[in-house]
């Protein structure tokens, strides 16, 4: 994370400064200069955050007093000013769209809450806007979503993918929407008038969005892709398969059916091991064999569960894809492959009892166990 940290690093924060210097017609800054030396050694969010609030402290002097969301207003003319500027974009936007939105929810007043939300469409092509929008979107969601529906049509795909991804549940480095996620269906359908976008960043976070939903929602989910593939666009299939895919991982019967993937007419061997223990770091190479069962061609997705061993000892099952195998009735295929033990940053092994199975088309096979020693 150290060269991620430095995209707000005291550099972009000078050509902060001077952007704003010559929106604003006032050449000192100090709050924000004073910040510059204090980034260090804060993570990427925290410097965001640290830097807003400088901006809010500098600001204040030339936005007190008015009255009636004047003060939204005048920071906001700032930030439009500074958009003249070629030279205002990339991650210093960050701290400005947060720096608004606590304006505009300061003020507390539907004007500045629906400009705030038009400020950050400007402001997305610079820099996405996706979260600084999530504190409006707690703040009044379905006043949010009603504007965020225009955004699907507009010129702009910056802004289009905004309209998906400021919006997704589960949004990485982002701060909840508790309503959205208790409200699984509010937003599908923005996904419904993006999932055919000409942008493929647009249709790629409309799949990323879909799963989202999926964790809570998985048959409204199903139904949405249902009706996507009903009446497909050349890209319909890559956004319904890669939007349904946490979906097929867990053997759900729509999104296995939707994908033309049939249930209950395979069985899955144990997989054979090529070896009962690994070595830190090391591999684990393991057969297994799929059989359809039926009297028709089946279309077989293959996935397999690797039961790691926790700190406290219990196991947690990570799924991983396996194959996609076409498959003549009565067909048997052996299937293998060799999946690594190596620590990283996203996944600590820790030594003892593991398991291995595989699954085809929901069908679990009977799991196979050896050992992790260091």
């Amino acid at each position: 994370m150290g060269v991620m940290n430095d995209l707000l690093g005291p550099p972009a924060v000078a050509g902060l400064r001077d952007v704003l210097a010559r929106a604003a017609g006032r050449p000192d800054w100090p709050a924000l200069a004073a910040a510059a030396e204090r980034l260090e050694p804060l993570a990427l969010r925290a410097r965001a955050d640290l830097l807003a609030a400088a901006l809010l402290s500098d600001l204040s002097g030339q936005i007190s007093g008015g009255g009636d969301g004047a003060g939204y207003r005048r920071a906001a003319s700032v930030f439009r000013a500074a958009l003249e500027d070629p030279q205002f974009t990339g991650w210093p936007i960050w701290p400005v769209s947060e720096a608004a939105v606590t304006l505009a929810l300061r003020d507390g007043s539907a004007r500045s809450f629906d400009d705030a939300l038009a400020l950050l469409a400007e402001l997305t092509p610079r820099l996405t806007s996706e979260f600084a929008i999530r504190r409006l979107l707690i703040g009044d969601l379905d006043r949010s979503l009603a504007i965020i529906a225009d955004w699907t049509r507009h010129p702009d795909g910056h802004v289009r993918r905004l309209a998906s991804e400021g919006t997704r549940p589960y949004l990485p480095w982002a701060v909840r929407v508790p309503e959205i996620i208790a409200r699984p269906a509010a937003t599908l359908p923005l996904l419904d008038a993006l999932h055919g976008d000409k942008s493929g960043d647009v249709r790629r976070s409309v799949a990323n969005h879909l799963n989202d939903v999926a964790r809570h929602a998985p048959d409204e989910v199903v139904a949405a892709a249902g009706r996507w593939s009903a009446d497909p666009g050349a890209n319909t299939a890559w956004v319904v398969r890669h939007g349904l895919r946490t979906l097929v991982k867990k053997a759900h019967p729509g999104a296995l059916a939707l994908l033309g993937f049939t249930a209950g007419s395979v069985s899955v061997s144990i997989p054979e091991l090529d070896r009962g223990t690994v070595h830190l770091p090391g591999e684990l190479g393991f057969a297994v064999v799929v059989t359809n069962n039926s009297g028709e061609p089946a279309r077989v997705a293959v996935d397999y569960l690797v039961h790691y061993v926790k700190a406290n000892g219990s196991l947690a099952p990570k799924v991983f894809k396996l194959a996609v195998a076409e498959l003549a009735p009565g067909e048997s295929r052996q299937l293998s492959k060799t999946h690594a033990f190596r620590q990283m940053t996203t996944r600590v092994h820790y030594t003892g009892r593991h398991g291995i199975q595989v699954q085809a088309n929901g069908t679990l096979s009977a799991k196979a166990e050896f050992d992790v020693v260091s």
